[in-house]
């Protein structure tokens, strides 16, 4: 009797797909639930004493991928007996939960009748198996096991239908032949190189400019030139060339002798250079004099007066000079 009425269960759960299971889902629960018992085989005496109906309903029983849809399990058991239902999918198959279980209790009071919504999605294509736990019915220390197995469900695939003619690029490697991508690499030389030119542009700038000696002499007879140029004399400016003149001269003694600082006087400087012998002591003064007398003193002289002051400064220096080099090997040696 028993297989009688599950080989119609299972007939009536087939013929119930579509249309009619997603219009009246919870009726056809409700209606399963009345005429479908449990097969026990293979349970303790006591378990099999309990007797508990269940039904399985999908709302609905073709989804596309990702798609959420409804798994519904009734359940009816006498009166007294406690119901568990499984909290959630098995994690590990493509169905998987996208919610917790929802419990809904009947309002019968001849027995204990509760349904089991499941929110759920399914992540491959094709026809997916429902995996989930049994459900435990518990009834005066007695549990019994209500196996939910064998349902199934069509999910749609969301690629268009010449998907199977594109030929999908290989996989890429793991890891990559190269860390680095030569513009890095070539980022990096540039640097390199922009630091090395950097160091030496400022070791370069750093260095400091060798000084340029210019013998004191040949700058003195290339001041006095330039002095002689500019025809002071001619154009009554003959006070102030003979200050030039003058000027160059304690310029040339100062470069020769340290203590013949430009900051003295004529008389300090007159003493300062007074040990000194190839300096003609007697010009050196009366050059100095006179100079003074035309710089501070505004004593008028003649043009002829001026180029003799100018004459006579570069004939000291002329002295001085000759007088300063060493003499020349062969009359070192003959004295």
């Amino acid at each position: 009797m028993s297989a009688v009425i599950l080989s119609a269960a299972k007939h009536l759960l087939s013929v119930s797909r579509g249309r009619f299971r997603r219009r009246h889902g919870r009726s056809f629960v409700a209606a399963l639930l009345r005429m479908t018992p449990v097969i026990a085989c293979g349970l303790p005496l006591a378990a099999q004493q309990i007797p508990v109906k269940a039904g399985v309903t999908l709302t609905p029983d073709s989804v596309r991928i990702g798609d959420p849809f409804r798994i519904t399990i009734g359940v009816r058991a006498p009166v007294g007996a406690s119901i568990e239902f499984p909290r959630v999918l098995d994690s590990t198959a493509t169905v998987q939960s996208l919610d917790p279980v929802t419990v809904r209790t009947s309002a019968d009071t001849s027995a204990v009748e509760q349904y089991a919504d499941y929110r759920v999605a399914a992540w491959d294509v094709g026809k997916q198996p429902i995996r989930i736990e049994d459900v435990l019915v518990r009834l005066n220390g007695s549990t019994r096991r209500v196996p939910v197995a064998g349902y199934t469900v069509f999910v749609r695939s969301l690629l268009p239908k010449d998907s199977a003619q594109r030929v999908p690029k290989p996989p890429r490697a793991l890891f990559e032949p190269t860390l680095f991508p030569w513009w890095l690499w070539a980022l990096i030389a540039a640097a390199i190189i922009g630091l090395i030119l950097w160091w030496l542009w400022r070791r370069r700038r750093r260095k400091p400019t060798p000084a340029i000696i210019v013998d004191p002499y040949e700058r003195a007879e290339a001041e006095f030139q330039r002095i002689e140029a500019l025809g002071l004399v001619d154009a009554g400016e003959r006070g102030r060339y003979v200050t030039l003149m003058v000027e160059v001269l304690r310029d040339y003694l100062s470069a020769r002798y340290p203590e013949a600082s430009l900051s003295l006087t004529s008389t300090e400087l007159e003493k300062s250079v007074a040990h000194v012998s190839h300096i003609p002591q007697d010009r050196l003064a009366r050059a100095l004099t006179d100079a003074d007398l035309i710089k501070f003193a505004r004593r008028p002289v003649s043009g002829e007066r001026a180029r003799e002051l100018g004459r006579e400064a570069r004939a000291i220096v002329a002295v001085e000079h000759r007088a300063s080099q060493p003499a020349p090997a062969g009359q070192s040696a003959a004295a």
